[in-house]
């Protein structure tokens, strides 16, 4: 993990960093995102009918559990010092590739794309983030995170 402050975290534009650990991806953590999301569709939680129905032969992930656990790949990945407070700002041109079969494992990667002074001791800081699925060719998310960051002292 790196420990940066924004005056490194600015140089580091252009630059990739990582990838973490790998994660895998479980039936129960699957069937608590269902929960908390409300999106119990079949082909995520229905086990025996993924098995019969799928394409996959397996239930999947949800696109935007997959999308979610960025945040702890970004903690893994680094962390800034002088920060007061850091806030999701949104997501730019996010995509899902290919599925990611249930008791996968994930790991990422994040390119930093800019990290920009907006005024009052507000930074933004934009990421593009790679999730790959072991053994497969294809990413299962790609996106761009965009973070605020409240670091009155930098730079």
């Amino acid at each position: 993990m790196l420990v940066l402050g924004m005056d490194q975290l600015q140089s580091l534009v252009g630059q990739t960093i990582g990838p973490t650990a790998w994660r895998e991806v479980t039936q129960v953590d699957v069937n608590l995102f269902a929960t908390l999301s409300g999106d119990r569709q079949w082909i995520h939680v229905d086990v025996e009918r993924a098995r019969r129905d799928s394409p996959y032969g397996t239930t999947i992930a949800h696109g935007n559990l997959t999308l979610s656990l960025i945040d702890g790949f970004r903690d893994e990945l680094m962390t800034l010092e002088g920060v007061l407070v850091g806030v999701n700002y949104g997501w730019n041109r996010v995509r899902f590739p290919t599925p990611v079969p249930t008791g996968s494992r994930l790991r990422a990667t994040a390119e930093l794309v800019a990290v920009d002074a907006v005024g009052a001791g507000w930074w933004q800081v934009v990421q593009k983030f790679t999730i790959e699925v072991e053994s497969h060719p294809k990413p299962a998310c790609v996106a761009e995170s965009i973070v605020r960051i409240l670091a009155p002292s930098a730079l």
